[in-house]
């Protein structure tokens, strides 16, 4: 997960890049990298200042987490198990297929909510759901639900404080940096989880 000054990439990239940003890591091949939970936490906190409109901010964000998901889906559906064997490039990592087609093995529909939360896995959980001709009507309503938890909830939680707290853009780069670290938490957790599991097999 790439990580540069969030604070100058969101005033940068403003709306449109924001929007597209979320957009790519939600379902594209290539968007593995982008950072998602951390930009989102920082949009928030940029609107709780005023340069940003929270009610432009929310809505757009959730509805291009909808979307990248959804196209991601198609992408699989349409791909097939051929993600599964393509080699590995530039945009293109097999090793994270890997891993989201384990995480949703072991969650079954509820990954594509639970995958919103982990960084990489969120991008390729979409693509395997796909792949695995998911119904497309359940996978839409957990789509929903995970953009509505993960768009619209890290969003206003970066508003929120940012509103509530008093020079709390002295501590933005710690609290950003926490997010990083505890979004990293559930990956980290479903590691130790399959390792356990091979070795109780064995």
């Amino acid at each position: 997960m790439f990580v540069p000054d969030l604070p100058t990439l969101v005033e940068s990239a403003g709306y449109a890049g924001l929007a597209a940003i979320v957009f790519a890591e939600s379902g594209l091949f290539f968007g593995f990298f982008l950072p998602g939970d951390s930009l989102l936490f920082t949009a928030g906190f940029i609107a709780s200042q005023g340069l940003l409109n929270i009610w432009i901010l929310v809505p757009l964000l959730t509805v291009c987490a909808i979307l990248g998901d959804a196209v991601g889906y198609w992408s699989g559906r349409k791909a097939g198990p051929y993600i599964f064997t393509r080699p590995d490039s530039f945009l293109f990592s097999h090793r994270r297929v890997e891993d989201a087609r384990a995480f949703f093995d072991r969650k079954g529909a509820m990954a594509i909510i639970l995958a919103r939360f982990i960084p990489a896995v969120r991008t390729f959980t979409p693509i395997v759901a796909g792949a695995a001709h998911m119904p497309y009507g359940t996978f839409t309503r957990y789509n929903i639900i995970g953009a509505l938890a993960w768009a619209t909830g890290v969003t206003l939680a970066g508003y929120f404080l940012g509103s509530l707290i008093p020079d709390v853009e002295k501590y933005l780069l710690p609290i950003v940096g926490v997010i990083i670290i505890a979004s990293f938490l559930p990956m980290g957790w479903e590691w130790w989880q399959s390792r356990r599991e091979k070795s109780e097999i064995q």
